[in-house]
Protein backbone atom coordinates (compact mmCIF):
# COMPACT_ATOMS: atom_id res chain seq x y z
CA UNK A 1 0.00 0.00 0.00
CA UNK A 2 1.02 3.39 -1.17
CA UNK A 3 0.48 6.18 1.48
CA UNK A 4 0.83 9.75 0.95
CA UNK A 5 3.18 11.74 2.82
CA UNK A 6 1.35 13.43 5.60
CA UNK A 7 2.45 15.41 8.84
CA UNK A 8 2.72 13.22 11.84
CA UNK A 9 3.20 14.39 15.46
CA UNK A 10 4.67 12.60 18.53
CA UNK A 11 4.45 13.75 22.01
CA UNK A 12 6.56 12.45 24.57
CA UNK A 13 8.10 13.45 28.26
CA UNK A 14 11.74 13.50 28.97
CA UNK A 15 12.66 9.93 30.32
CA UNK A 16 14.12 6.85 28.95
CA UNK A 17 11.72 4.63 29.31
CA UNK A 18 8.74 6.97 27.33
CA UNK A 19 11.49 8.08 24.85
CA UNK A 20 13.37 5.39 23.59
CA UNK A 21 10.73 2.74 23.13
CA UNK A 22 8.79 5.07 19.77
CA UNK A 23 12.33 6.17 18.60
CA UNK A 24 12.20 3.40 15.55
CA UNK A 25 8.98 4.14 14.75
CA UNK A 26 9.69 7.58 14.26
CA UNK A 27 12.72 6.74 11.99
CA UNK A 28 10.81 4.43 10.01
CA UNK A 29 7.69 6.85 9.87
CA UNK A 30 10.97 9.50 8.44
CA UNK A 31 12.15 6.78 6.17
CA UNK A 32 8.45 6.40 4.71
CA UNK A 33 8.66 9.78 3.27
CA UNK A 34 6.35 11.44 6.65
CA UNK A 35 6.78 14.25 7.76
CA UNK A 36 7.34 13.96 11.82
CA UNK A 37 7.62 16.73 14.17
CA UNK A 38 8.28 15.17 17.58
CA UNK A 39 7.33 17.52 20.85
CA UNK A 40 10.24 16.73 23.45
CA UNK A 41 11.87 18.48 26.07
CA UNK A 42 15.38 20.16 24.99
CA UNK A 43 16.74 17.38 27.49
CA UNK A 44 16.32 14.53 24.32
CA UNK A 45 16.08 16.69 21.49
CA UNK A 46 19.43 15.10 20.09
CA UNK A 47 18.39 12.11 20.47
CA UNK A 48 15.24 12.31 19.11
CA UNK A 49 16.68 14.50 16.19
CA UNK A 50 18.26 11.33 15.54
CA UNK A 51 15.24 9.73 13.74
CA UNK A 52 15.26 12.44 10.92
CA UNK A 53 12.56 13.64 12.93
CA UNK A 54 11.73 17.78 13.38
CA UNK A 55 12.10 18.54 17.29
CA UNK A 56 9.64 20.86 18.62
CA UNK A 57 11.21 22.03 22.26
CA UNK A 58 8.86 22.87 25.26
CA UNK A 59 9.66 23.65 28.77
CA UNK A 60 8.61 20.86 31.14
CA UNK A 61 8.37 20.90 35.12
CA UNK A 62 9.13 16.84 35.66
CA UNK A 63 11.58 15.65 37.25
CA UNK A 64 13.99 14.60 34.63
CA UNK A 65 16.91 11.38 34.49
CA UNK A 66 19.28 13.30 36.10
CA UNK A 67 17.28 14.40 39.01
CA UNK A 68 17.33 12.50 42.22
CA UNK A 69 15.17 9.73 41.90
CA UNK A 70 13.18 10.82 45.38
CA UNK A 71 11.79 13.95 43.55
CA UNK A 72 8.78 11.32 42.52
CA UNK A 73 7.85 11.02 46.26
CA UNK A 74 6.81 8.22 47.61
CA UNK A 75 2.81 8.51 47.42
CA UNK A 76 0.44 7.39 44.43
CA UNK A 77 -0.58 11.02 44.17
CA UNK A 78 3.04 12.26 44.50
CA UNK A 79 3.70 10.16 41.33
CA UNK A 80 0.27 11.18 39.77
CA UNK A 81 -0.06 15.21 40.39
CA UNK A 82 3.50 16.25 38.71
CA UNK A 83 1.67 14.77 35.14
CA UNK A 84 -1.22 16.68 35.54
CA UNK A 85 0.98 19.80 36.81
CA UNK A 86 2.97 19.43 33.51
CA UNK A 87 0.06 19.00 31.31
CA UNK A 88 -1.46 21.92 31.96
CA UNK A 89 1.67 24.40 31.60
CA UNK A 90 2.48 22.35 28.97
CA UNK A 91 -0.66 23.22 26.59
CA UNK A 92 0.03 26.83 26.03
CA UNK A 93 3.15 25.98 24.78
CA UNK A 94 1.93 23.17 22.51
CA UNK A 95 -0.91 24.97 20.87
CA UNK A 96 1.57 27.79 20.21
CA UNK A 97 4.23 25.46 18.84
CA UNK A 98 1.88 24.09 16.58
CA UNK A 99 0.16 27.60 15.59
CA UNK A 100 -0.45 26.88 11.69
CA UNK A 101 1.36 23.76 11.89
CA UNK A 102 -1.46 21.26 12.74
CA UNK A 103 -0.28 17.60 12.23
CA UNK A 104 -2.47 15.77 10.20
CA UNK A 105 -2.49 12.42 12.77
CA UNK A 106 -1.22 12.52 16.66
CA UNK A 107 0.76 9.83 18.23
CA UNK A 108 2.03 9.86 21.73
CA UNK A 109 3.39 7.94 24.64
CA UNK A 110 0.91 7.45 27.18
CA UNK A 111 2.09 10.05 29.89
CA UNK A 112 1.40 12.50 27.35
CA UNK A 113 -2.02 13.96 28.97
CA UNK A 114 -2.10 17.16 26.45
CA UNK A 115 -1.45 14.82 22.59
CA UNK A 116 -5.16 13.68 23.37
CA UNK A 117 -6.31 17.09 24.59
CA UNK A 118 -4.28 18.53 20.66
CA UNK A 119 -5.79 15.91 19.17
CA UNK A 120 -9.25 16.62 20.30
CA UNK A 121 -8.69 20.18 19.38
CA UNK A 122 -7.21 19.88 15.89
CA UNK A 123 -9.90 17.17 14.86
CA UNK A 124 -7.89 14.42 13.81
CA UNK A 125 -6.95 10.52 15.05
CA UNK A 126 -5.07 10.11 17.98
CA UNK A 127 -3.08 6.93 18.50
CA UNK A 128 -1.52 6.24 22.17
CA UNK A 129 1.68 4.39 22.38
CA UNK A 130 2.18 2.53 25.30
CA UNK A 131 5.62 1.14 26.12
CA UNK A 132 4.00 -0.99 28.91
CA UNK A 133 1.22 -2.99 30.06
CA UNK A 134 -2.65 -1.92 29.50
CA UNK A 135 -5.57 -2.25 30.86
CA UNK A 136 -7.72 -5.56 30.21
CA UNK A 137 -11.68 -6.13 30.50
CA UNK A 138 -12.39 -5.48 34.30
CA UNK A 139 -8.98 -3.52 35.06
CA UNK A 140 -10.87 -0.96 36.77
CA UNK A 141 -12.44 -2.98 38.99
CA UNK A 142 -9.27 -5.55 40.08
CA UNK A 143 -6.36 -2.92 39.96
CA UNK A 144 -7.48 0.72 39.72
CA UNK A 145 -10.23 1.32 42.20
CA UNK A 146 -8.64 -1.09 45.11
CA UNK A 147 -5.30 1.50 44.29
CA UNK A 148 -7.38 4.88 44.84
CA UNK A 149 -10.16 3.89 47.16
CA UNK A 150 -8.07 5.38 50.27
CA UNK A 151 -6.20 8.15 48.10
CA UNK A 152 -9.39 9.08 46.47
CA UNK A 153 -11.45 9.61 50.32
CA UNK A 154 -9.11 12.31 51.03
CA UNK A 155 -9.13 16.15 50.56
CA UNK A 156 -5.53 15.81 48.39
CA UNK A 157 -7.11 13.09 46.01
CA UNK A 158 -10.49 15.04 45.72
CA UNK A 159 -8.54 18.43 44.60
CA UNK A 160 -6.55 16.41 42.14
CA UNK A 161 -9.72 14.80 40.29
CA UNK A 162 -11.99 18.11 40.65
CA UNK A 163 -8.44 20.04 38.82
CA UNK A 164 -8.38 17.37 36.55
CA UNK A 165 -12.29 17.53 35.34
CA UNK A 166 -11.91 20.70 35.42
CA UNK A 167 -8.90 21.24 32.85
CA UNK A 168 -10.51 18.24 30.53
CA UNK A 169 -13.71 20.33 30.53
CA UNK A 170 -12.09 23.81 29.52
CA UNK A 171 -10.43 21.93 26.74
CA UNK A 172 -13.86 20.65 25.52
CA UNK A 173 -13.12 17.16 26.66
CA UNK A 174 -16.45 15.45 28.61
CA UNK A 175 -14.73 12.07 29.84
CA UNK A 176 -13.42 11.20 33.48
CA UNK A 177 -9.87 11.43 34.06
CA UNK A 178 -9.50 7.52 34.84
CA UNK A 179 -10.59 6.54 31.40
CA UNK A 180 -8.88 10.13 29.64
CA UNK A 181 -5.91 8.61 31.00
CA UNK A 182 -6.27 4.24 30.58
CA UNK A 183 -8.57 3.70 28.01
CA UNK A 184 -7.43 5.54 24.48
CA UNK A 185 -9.55 5.29 21.22
CA UNK A 186 -6.49 3.47 20.01
CA UNK A 187 -3.17 2.16 21.08
CA UNK A 188 -0.21 0.26 19.96
CA UNK A 189 1.47 -1.79 22.62
CA UNK A 190 4.79 -1.89 22.34
CA UNK A 191 5.42 -4.82 24.55
CA UNK A 192 5.61 -8.15 24.02
CA UNK A 193 1.73 -10.00 24.44
CA UNK A 194 3.98 -12.33 26.92
CA UNK A 195 4.59 -9.35 29.24
CA UNK A 196 0.70 -8.44 29.42
CA UNK A 197 -1.39 -9.64 32.25
CA UNK A 198 -4.58 -11.13 31.08
CA UNK A 199 -3.50 -10.95 27.23
CA UNK A 200 -7.44 -12.74 27.04
CA UNK A 201 -9.06 -10.13 28.10
CA UNK A 202 -7.34 -7.39 26.20
CA UNK A 203 -9.81 -4.93 23.63
CA UNK A 204 -8.28 -6.27 20.33
CA UNK A 205 -10.32 -3.84 18.46
CA UNK A 206 -8.18 -0.78 20.65
CA UNK A 207 -5.11 -2.50 21.60
CA UNK A 208 -2.64 -3.95 19.27
CA UNK A 209 0.09 -5.56 19.95
CA UNK A 210 3.35 -4.80 17.77
CA UNK A 211 5.90 -5.87 19.95
CA UNK A 212 9.80 -4.57 21.06
CA UNK A 213 10.16 -2.05 18.53
CA UNK A 214 14.09 -2.24 18.49
CA UNK A 215 16.93 -1.02 16.01
CA UNK A 216 20.24 -0.93 15.78
CA UNK A 217 21.57 0.73 18.87
CA UNK A 218 25.37 0.86 17.63
CA UNK A 219 25.07 4.86 18.17
CA UNK A 220 24.94 3.52 22.18
CA UNK A 221 28.53 2.39 22.15
CA UNK A 222 30.00 -1.65 21.89
CA UNK A 223 30.91 -4.30 24.32
CA UNK A 224 33.07 -6.82 24.43
CA UNK A 225 33.06 -9.85 26.83
CA UNK A 226 36.00 -9.91 28.56
CA UNK A 227 38.54 -13.15 27.11
CA UNK A 228 38.17 -15.44 29.59
CA UNK A 229 34.57 -14.58 31.48
CA UNK A 230 32.63 -17.74 31.74
CA UNK A 231 29.81 -16.40 32.61
CA UNK A 232 28.53 -12.25 31.97
CA UNK A 233 25.91 -10.49 34.67
CA UNK A 234 24.24 -7.22 33.60
CA UNK A 235 23.04 -5.49 36.86
CA UNK A 236 20.81 -2.32 35.89
CA UNK A 237 18.04 -0.78 37.27
CA UNK A 238 17.01 1.59 34.71
CA UNK A 239 17.26 5.05 34.25
CA UNK A 240 14.84 6.70 37.43
CA UNK A 241 15.18 4.22 40.42
CA UNK A 242 19.15 3.75 40.75
CA UNK A 243 19.58 5.52 44.00
CA UNK A 244 20.36 1.98 45.75
CA UNK A 245 23.78 1.66 46.71
CA UNK A 246 23.38 -1.00 49.35
CA UNK A 247 21.93 -2.87 46.77
CA UNK A 248 24.99 -2.74 44.70
CA UNK A 249 26.92 -4.00 46.93
CA UNK A 250 24.93 -7.11 47.67
CA UNK A 251 25.22 -7.76 43.77
CA UNK A 252 29.43 -7.24 44.02
CA UNK A 253 29.05 -9.27 47.03
CA UNK A 254 26.64 -11.80 45.24
CA UNK A 255 28.98 -12.38 42.26
CA UNK A 256 32.21 -11.10 42.98
CA UNK A 257 33.24 -14.30 44.26
CA UNK A 258 32.38 -16.41 41.52
CA UNK A 259 35.56 -18.28 39.88
CA UNK A 260 34.92 -16.98 35.92
CA UNK A 261 32.36 -14.89 36.64
CA UNK A 262 32.57 -11.06 35.45
CA UNK A 263 30.03 -8.47 36.95
CA UNK A 264 28.60 -5.16 34.82
CA UNK A 265 27.46 -2.99 37.40
CA UNK A 266 25.46 0.14 36.48
CA UNK A 267 24.84 2.31 38.95
CA UNK A 268 23.22 5.79 37.77
CA UNK A 269 23.85 9.56 38.06
CA UNK A 270 23.01 9.02 41.83
CA UNK A 271 25.39 6.86 43.57
CA UNK A 272 28.95 7.75 43.52
CA UNK A 273 31.52 4.76 43.15
CA UNK A 274 33.16 4.98 45.77
CA UNK A 275 29.70 4.36 47.77
CA UNK A 276 30.73 0.59 46.88
CA UNK A 277 33.76 0.26 48.43
CA UNK A 278 36.92 -1.30 46.95
CA UNK A 279 35.88 -2.69 43.26
CA UNK A 280 37.58 -6.88 42.72
CA UNK A 281 38.77 -7.61 39.78
CA UNK A 282 36.43 -8.89 37.38
CA UNK A 283 33.64 -5.65 38.27
CA UNK A 284 32.63 -3.17 35.93
CA UNK A 285 31.07 -0.44 37.63
CA UNK A 286 29.60 2.62 34.94
CA UNK A 287 26.74 5.31 35.76
CA UNK A 288 25.61 3.95 32.11
CA UNK A 289 26.39 1.16 29.98
CA UNK A 290 24.71 0.16 25.48
CA UNK A 291 22.35 -2.39 28.08
CA UNK A 292 21.03 -4.34 24.40
CA UNK A 293 24.66 -5.02 23.39
CA UNK A 294 25.74 -6.71 26.63
CA UNK A 295 22.68 -8.36 27.13
CA UNK A 296 23.37 -9.85 23.63
CA UNK A 297 26.39 -11.46 25.31
CA UNK A 298 25.35 -12.01 28.52
CA UNK A 299 24.30 -15.29 30.60
CA UNK A 300 22.13 -13.43 33.21
CA UNK A 301 20.55 -9.90 33.83
CA UNK A 302 19.31 -8.29 37.21
CA UNK A 303 16.93 -5.81 36.21
CA UNK A 304 13.82 -3.86 37.89
CA UNK A 305 11.64 -5.61 35.61
CA UNK A 306 11.00 -2.10 33.63
CA UNK A 307 9.15 -3.04 30.68
CA UNK A 308 12.12 -1.44 28.65
CA UNK A 309 14.49 -3.67 30.30
CA UNK A 310 11.95 -7.12 30.18
CA UNK A 311 11.38 -7.03 26.53
CA UNK A 312 15.37 -6.64 26.22
CA UNK A 313 15.62 -9.61 28.24
CA UNK A 314 13.33 -11.42 26.43
CA UNK A 315 14.69 -10.47 23.31
CA UNK A 316 17.72 -11.59 23.86
CA UNK A 317 16.89 -14.51 25.29
CA UNK A 318 18.57 -13.76 28.65
CA UNK A 319 17.65 -14.86 32.00
CA UNK A 320 16.64 -12.69 35.03
CA UNK A 321 16.57 -11.73 38.67
CA UNK A 322 13.57 -9.58 38.53
CA UNK A 323 13.85 -6.91 41.20
CA UNK A 324 11.07 -4.04 40.70
CA UNK A 325 11.84 -0.65 42.60
CA UNK A 326 8.24 0.99 41.59
CA UNK A 327 4.94 1.22 39.73
CA UNK A 328 4.32 -1.61 36.80
CA UNK A 329 7.95 -3.18 37.76
CA UNK A 330 6.18 -5.36 40.03
CA UNK A 331 3.90 -6.28 37.53
CA UNK A 332 6.28 -7.49 35.12
CA UNK A 333 8.34 -9.28 37.62
CA UNK A 334 5.44 -11.55 38.39
CA UNK A 335 5.00 -12.03 34.83
CA UNK A 336 8.44 -13.19 33.65
CA UNK A 337 8.29 -15.73 36.69
CA UNK A 338 5.49 -16.77 35.82
CA UNK A 339 7.02 -17.32 32.29
CA UNK A 340 9.22 -19.83 34.22
CA UNK A 341 12.29 -17.54 32.85
CA UNK A 342 12.99 -15.74 35.95
CA UNK A 343 13.01 -15.17 39.65
CA UNK A 344 11.30 -13.09 41.32
CA UNK A 345 13.04 -11.15 43.81
CA UNK A 346 11.72 -8.41 46.42
CA UNK A 347 14.30 -5.57 46.66
CA UNK A 348 13.67 -6.20 50.57
CA UNK A 349 15.53 -9.56 50.25
CA UNK A 350 18.04 -9.12 47.48
CA UNK A 351 20.79 -10.23 49.50
CA UNK A 352 24.38 -12.03 47.97
CA UNK A 353 23.04 -14.74 49.05
CA UNK A 354 19.64 -14.61 48.17
CA UNK A 355 20.98 -13.54 44.63
CA UNK A 356 23.55 -16.19 43.63
CA UNK A 357 21.37 -18.79 44.64
CA UNK A 358 18.00 -17.36 42.29
CA UNK A 359 21.14 -17.07 39.78
CA UNK A 360 22.74 -20.71 39.94
CA UNK A 361 19.31 -22.06 40.02
CA UNK A 362 18.25 -20.25 36.55
CA UNK A 363 21.17 -20.90 34.91
CA UNK A 364 21.27 -24.79 35.72
CA UNK A 365 17.85 -25.26 34.39
CA UNK A 366 17.54 -26.34 30.99
CA UNK A 367 13.62 -25.54 30.82
CA UNK A 368 14.58 -21.72 31.23
CA UNK A 369 16.69 -21.57 28.10
CA UNK A 370 14.18 -23.23 26.18
CA UNK A 371 11.28 -21.22 27.60
CA UNK A 372 13.71 -18.08 26.61
CA UNK A 373 13.91 -19.49 23.05
CA UNK A 374 10.46 -20.32 22.90
CA UNK A 375 9.42 -16.39 23.57
CA UNK A 376 12.30 -14.92 21.53
CA UNK A 377 10.65 -16.57 17.97
CA UNK A 378 7.31 -16.12 19.54
CA UNK A 379 8.22 -11.61 20.05
CA UNK A 380 9.92 -12.03 16.21
CA UNK A 381 6.25 -12.50 15.04
CA UNK A 382 4.35 -9.68 16.36
CA UNK A 383 5.76 -7.32 13.69
CA UNK A 384 8.37 -4.54 15.50
CA UNK A 385 8.41 -1.35 14.01
CA UNK A 386 7.26 -1.94 10.27
CA UNK A 387 3.76 -3.86 11.76
CA UNK A 388 3.67 -0.50 14.04
CA UNK A 389 4.35 2.07 11.33
CA UNK A 390 1.37 -0.40 8.37
CA UNK A 391 -1.16 0.34 11.69
CA UNK A 392 -0.16 4.09 12.46
CA UNK A 393 -0.64 4.33 8.36
CA UNK A 394 -4.15 2.77 8.47
CA UNK A 395 -5.15 5.46 10.63
CA UNK A 396 -4.59 8.30 8.26
CA UNK A 397 -7.32 10.66 7.35
CA UNK A 398 -8.11 9.51 3.74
Amino acid sequence: MTTKPAHIAMFSIAAHGHVNPSLEVIRELVARGHRVTYAIPPIFAEKVAQTGAEVKPWHSVLPTPDDDPEAWGSTLLDNVEPFLDDAVQALPQLIEAYEGDEPDLVIHDITSYPARVLGHRWGVPVISLSPNLVAWEGYEQEVAEPMWEEPKKTERGRAYYARFEAWLKENGIDLHPDPFVGRPDRSLVLIPKALQPHADRVDEKVYTFVGACQGDRSHEGEWQRPEGAEKVVLVSLGSSFTKQPAFYRECVKAFSGMPGWHLVLQIGRSVDPSELGEIPDGVEVHSWVPQLAILKQADLFVTHAGAGGSQEGLATATPMIAVPQAVDQFGNADMLQGLGVARHVPAEEATADTLRTAALALLDDPEVARRLKEIQTDMAGEGGTRRAVDLIEAELPA
